[in-house]
Formats: structure tokens, C-alpha cells, sequence
């Protein structure tokens, strides 16, 4: 913060002096109200004084020190500059959601921090966005994907009471291996504000193209997939498609499938959904076996992504050319990496 006066009678710059004498034409009184609005904009902004202090050490009345301290404000006397990194951060955001068409855009800011470390920045940020949807009274259809992501966010998801809510999982509840998908939150979500949760009964992957058909032609996949029409509001995560990518870690799928996936151009998914670089749908023999449900396109509600780390960049720059997002919370290494890319 910057306070700056110069006397009226200066004559090392008149430039400044001549400023001064328009704003006020040689008023002795009006200068000594400056020199007090100045004292008062000191004690205040710098010194971090109360307006009840500024007024005892001033020996005024606390209305008169609260009208100095606009007044040096308003005359631009206080000039403040944020520095902090979380400034070049809101830069970041605003640039994400006016190139992109965005609802909602966060992004957090990184120094020398562990993975670990950013995806907390990022479950913190972008559990306040969750709950500005979740926390409403009016009864809300809230769907989610899954992924580690997702799960860090719902853990930092403060509790409520709405039971009105109801929460659906966009993706299968089960694993490769007949076991749960330990990152299906759905049922966290649910039960963190009491409310109804809808889980899908199939496998992310199905084993054919034929073994999909009969899960999704289940009636309680139907009853999941008729409410995903009636979502207000979405939150996805974003994974890559590489060696060693999600889908792979957390064994929805092999090698063999990753691979294939590669050629067919994919760079990143979204629920299972994989796309290339131009953020187009991927078609190949894997992608004809996923049972999750995929939202329509173009979007006609909020579908909010929760994604970062450099080596996402790709998968985020794709999901957002393909429309496949309107909302983003991210970290600022991603977020340049997505701006510098185009």
C-alpha cells in the first residue's frame, strides 16, 4: 500500500502542485482536512487501527474518523496494489472464463508444493463451490463422477441437512473385480447433507459390447439414468489417458486397453468418456463398453470439473474445447499450461 501527499506549496513538482490547486483552490482549512484524512487512511490501512483508535489518537468523534478515512479514498490518496500470487491467480481465472465460456472458474495458487498439497488447495477451493449448489434449500438433483479428486472435494464438503437433495452417481459403483469403486462418493455426499443417494448398478467397463447393453437396460440403471436428466447441477474430474493414467491406477482398465485408447487419439476422459485433443468423442472398441451416463451436449445446466497438476493440462485444454465443461476449479500451473497451449 502506497500513501502519497504532496504539499501544496511544493515547488519540486508542479505537475503535482497544479493538481492540488484545481482539486482545491488554496484553502488552508482544506488542506489541514487532507493532512488529517491522510493520518487517518495511515492508522487505519497500515497501522491497523480501529476507528474507535484513529478517533482517540486523532481526539475526534468516531463518525468523523470513519468520513476521513473515505474521504483519503475517495481524493486517491490510498493506493493499494495486491502483489500476493493470488492475484496473478484471479488473472488466471478470468482468462479461463472469458476464452471459455465459463459459469464458474477458481484457481489456486501453487509455490513448491506436493501433489498431496495442491490437490488439498484445489478439494478446499472447490468444496466452497460445491457447497454454494449443495447448500440450497430448494430441493436439488446433484450428480457426480468419481475419482480422487471428487473424493478429496466431498471430504472437505461441510455438513447439512437437506433432505430434499437427491445424489446420483454418473458412474458405475462397480470395479474390475466385482469390488465397490472405492472412488464412487456418491453416498459420502449423500450422507454429509442427509440426503436420498442413487447409485448406478453396473461396472464402469463392461466386459462387451452385448454385457452393456443388459446393464443398461436394467431398471434401476433406468431410474438413475432418468434422474441425470434432472441434474442441476454436475461435478466431474478430469483424468488423463497415458501410462499409468486413472483409469489404469485404479483398475477400471488393462494395459492393453490403455493403449488402444492412445491410438485412438484419446489425451484425457471424463466419467469414462475419453476425447482427443480437439476435445472430440473418442470411437473405439473400449469406449463401446462404458456404461456410465454422459451428459448431454451442449450443456444445459452447470457440469463443474475439479482438476490439476500440469501433467492434466491436456485432458483439461480437451474437455474444455469439446464443451464437455462450462465450470473448472484448478491449480495456476495448469491453468497457464491450458492458456499458453492454445
Amino acid at each position: 500500500m502506497t500513501f502519497t501527499r504532496v504539499a501544496r506549496n511544493s515547488g519540486t513538482d508542479w505537475k503535482t502542485r497544479r493538481f492540488f490547486i484545481a482539486m482545491d483552490p488554496s484553502s488552508p482549512r482544506q488542506e489541514e482536512k487532507l493532512e488529517a484524512a491522510v493520518r487517518a487512511a495511515w492508522l487505519y490501512y497500515v497501522a491497523g487501527n480501529t476507528q474507535h483508535e484513529i478517533a482517540q489518537k486523532l481526539k475526534i468523534s468516531r463518525p468523523t474518523a470513519q468520513r476521513l478515512v473515505a474521504l483519503a479514498v475517495e481524493r486517491g490518496l490510498v493506493k493499494v496494489r495486491v502483489y500476493h500470487k493470488v492475484a496473478s491467480c484471479l488473472e488466471l481465472a478470468i482468462a479461463l472464463r472469458q476464452r471459455y465460456n465459463l459459469l464458474v472458474c477458481n484457481v489456486v495458487p501453487v509455490n513448491v508444493d506436493s501433489g498431496d498439497q495442491v490437490l488439498r488447495k484445489i478439494a478446499v477451493a472447490a468444496a466452497q463451490v460445491m457447497e454454494s449448489y449443495v447448500g440450497e434449500v430448494d430441493p436439488k438433483v446433484i450428480a457426480l463422477g468419481s475419482g480422487q479428486t471428487i473424493k478429496a472435494v466431498v471430504g472437505e464438503l461441510n455438513n447439512f441437512e437437506r433432505p430434499h437433495h437427491r445424489v446420483l452417481s454418473l458412474v458405475g459403483a462397480i470395479g474390475r473385480d466385482g469390488a465397490s469403486n472405492p472412488y464412487d462418493v456418491a453416498l459420502q455426499a449423500a450422507e454429509k447433507i442427509g440426503s436420498k443417494c442413487f447409485l448406478l448398478p453396473a461396472p464402469l467397463l463392461a466386459d462387451s459390447v452385448e454385457e452393456r447393453k443388459q446393464w443398461c437396460r436394467h431398471r434401476l440403471y433406468k431410474v438413475v439414468e432418468e434422474l441425470s436428466t434432472k441434474a442441476d447441477v454436475a461435478f466431474v474430474g478430469i483424468g488423463d489417458i497415458g501410462e499409468g493414467c486413472p483409469l489404469y491406477r485404479d483398475g477400471f482398465i488393462t494395459s492393453e486397453e490403455v493403449n488402444e485408447l492412445i491410438s485412438a487419439g484419446a489425451i484425457g476422459e471424463h466419467v469414462g468418456w475419453a476425447y482427443n485433443d480437439k476435445g472430440e468423442p473418442v470411437r473405439d472398441a473400449v469406449q463401446e463398453r462404458v456404461t456410465s451416463i454422459q451428459l448431454p451436449r451442449p450443456l444445459r445446466k452447470p457440469v463443474i470439473a475439479f482438476a490439476g497438476g500440469e501433467h492434466k493440462s491436456k485432458a483439461v485444454l480437451g474437455a474444455l474445447r469439446g464443451h464437455w465443461i462450462n465450470g473448472l476449479v484448478t491449480d495456476e500451473t495448469c491453468a497457464r499450461a491450458v492458456l499458453s497451449a492454445e
